[in-house]
């Protein structure tokens, strides 16, 4: 079951988009989407707070999650987070079968 975090990464200045920048730029994003058991890793900026950057991390299961945690970059990526002088929100979500009733509202 896949799990799925949506990390809202908020600074002052621009700090939160330079950093989501310095991530991409730097290859550490695309190091963390190799991983095993990577589903998704992939910044967004919000149109409602430019100050704000969400990060949705999802991964297959919660052991490569954990294995992610434990992982050299994810030291890298707390350095950055410290650089920039990030605040953090975290919210989670664990995958469901989706049901029929949903479909109507997804247009493809």
């Amino acid at each position: 079951m896949n799990v799925t975090m949506n990390l809202y990464y908020t600074g002052k200045n621009g700090a939160a988009q330079a950093f989501a920048a310095e991530m991409e730029q730097s290859g550490l994003a695309a190091r963390i989407r190799g991983k095993s058991g990577c589903v998704k890793y992939e910044y967004f900026t919000s149109l409602a707070d430019c100050e704000t950057v969400l990060l949705i991390d999802s991964w297959s299961n919660q052991a490569a999650l954990d294995a992610h945690h434990a992982s050299a970059e994810m030291q890298e990526l707390a350095a950055l987070r410290e650089k920039y002088d990030l605040h953090m929100r975290a919210e989670r979500y664990a995958a469901v079968e989706q049901q029929e009733a949903d479909n109507r509202f997804i247009r493809e």
